[in-house]
């Protein structure tokens, strides 16, 4: 298991963190759909600790990984293998091959769908050497949505959207990247919604910390305000 540290969070994931040896969704809504910046940028925040114990291979349709931005959030980029792949078939068939690879410890890859078929050999592939996969849904260059059919066997399933940063107090600018974050499936689990900030970002000190994304505000039981009365004028 991978702890994010917070129990608000972990309590939520079942055995008190995020499951290793399987294969997780990340999700994102809108443009996001095309340009996945938000849900990229979470998954190689939650897949960071990882990343420091081997190598991580990132399969991509479109050439458009930047890694300094990686860098700056506090992800090994010395450890990142980047793949393009032609199609949606090489990106998977490229994905399984990383995953039952020796010394490799995260797989990140940016697929439109896949089908129960493909994602059970997914699941293998992570239990051969114990590695974690990271599927991405994206459309890389547009287009209409496939037909994806119903189920899914990844251990879990994320929906990420980018939310406003907030400043440290009692400075002007921009905080760290927060990311609204929908935990939408877990395999024994329960689900949640939260604001998840990276911790220390473009920071020098980003590589020393536990974990790097911290919980700030906890959305899931969030109940609305009662409706003021209208104050009508004598």
């Amino acid at each position: 298991m991978l702890p994010f540290g917070d129990e608000r969070l972990d309590g939520r994931l079942a055995g008190g963190g995020l499951p290793l040896g399987r294969w997780h969704e990340i999700v994102g809504a809108g443009l996001e759909v095309e340009t996945s910046a938000a849900p990229g940028a979470y998954a190689a925040l939650m897949a960071a600790p990882l990343a420091r114990r081997g190598e991580a291979v990132w399969v991509l349709r479109r050439d458009d990984l930047w890694a300094p931005g990686l860098a700056g959030l506090g992800f090994p980029t010395e450890r990142l293998i980047q793949v393009c792949a032609r199609d949606e078939a090489e990106a998977l068939s490229v994905m399984e091959d990383a995953l039952a690879t020796v010394g490799v410890a995260a797989v990140f890859g940016e697929v439109e769908a896949v089908d129960l078929t493909a994602g059970r050999r997914l699941q293998l592939a992570c239990e051969r050497r114990g590695a974690t996969g990271f599927v991405i849904k994206r459309r890389p260059f547009g287009g209409t949505a496939k037909q994806e059919a119903a189920g899914s066997v990844a251990a879990t399933r994320w929906r990420v959207a980018s939310a406003p940063s907030e400043p440290p107090a009692g400075e002007f600018g921009l905080g760290s990247p927060r990311f609204r974050v929908e935990l939408e499936r877990c395999r024994g689990g329960r689900t949640g919604a939260w604001i998840l900030e990276a911790d220390q970002a473009y920071s020098w000190e980003a590589g020393d910390v536990a974990h790097p994304l911290r919980l700030v505000a906890d959305l899931g039981d969030r109940e609305l305000a009662p409706a003021q009365p209208v104050r009508r004028a004598a």
